[in-house]
């Protein structure tokens, strides 16, 4: 399958998760559980395929930091989460799938980026609709989730690279803007 085609294909199934009303919030809900697994592994599962291990050092560090900071939080704040339970602040649901999300998003560009992003905006929706968290349990989340990829993954698609350009005619060194 060739890549355009797989993006169209994950876009139209993002979209129809956003659009579709769920029969029951449980149908959410469980888009949401399956998210914020499917996100961070998809980020790890790319570093594969594009046999990028620089990469994929930056994401274990990337996401390591985000579990380590969301628990540690969960642990140390005790908050009450809207349908009664305890340690809702913030959501691990939504840091683990805004971790995935932004280090698609950083290390390889928008292209793979953005059903990514839809993605993790659908798990921290799942979160509040669901009634397992606040808003503000959600958006600390997210930046949880987001924070220590800026810190730890650096905009590779605006590497420049050289290339040697050799054909019969000519001989030259060309730079190329990676993305």
């Amino acid at each position: 399958m060739c890549p355009d085609l797989r993006s169209a294909a994950g876009l139209t199934l993002l979209f129809t998760l956003l659009i579709a009303r769920p029969a029951a919030a449980d149908t959410l809900e469980v888009s949401g559980d399956l998210l914020q697994v499917l996100l961070p592994s998809a980020a790890y599962g790319v570093t594969w395929i594009k046999e990028d291990p620089t990469g994929r050092r930056q994401f274990v560090r990337s996401f390591a930091t985000t579990l380590a900071t969301t628990y540690a939080l969960k642990l140390g704040i005790h908050k009450e989460r809207p349908n009664g339970g305890d340690m809702a602040f913030p959501s691990g649901h939504t840091s683990a799938a805004f971790s995935g999300a932004a280090f698609i998003t950083r290390r390889y560009g928008w292209r793979l980026g953005l059903p990514a992003c839809l993605g993790a905006g659908i798990v921290g929706h799942s979160r509040i609709a669901a009634e397992k968290h606040d808003p503000e349990d959600v958006v600390a989340g997210a930046l949880i989730g987001i924070l220590p990829t800026l810190w730890f993954t650096p905009e590779r698609f605006y590497e420049a690279l050289p290339r040697l350009l050799l054909d019969r005619n000519r001989l030259g060194l060309v730079w190329a803007l990676l993305w």
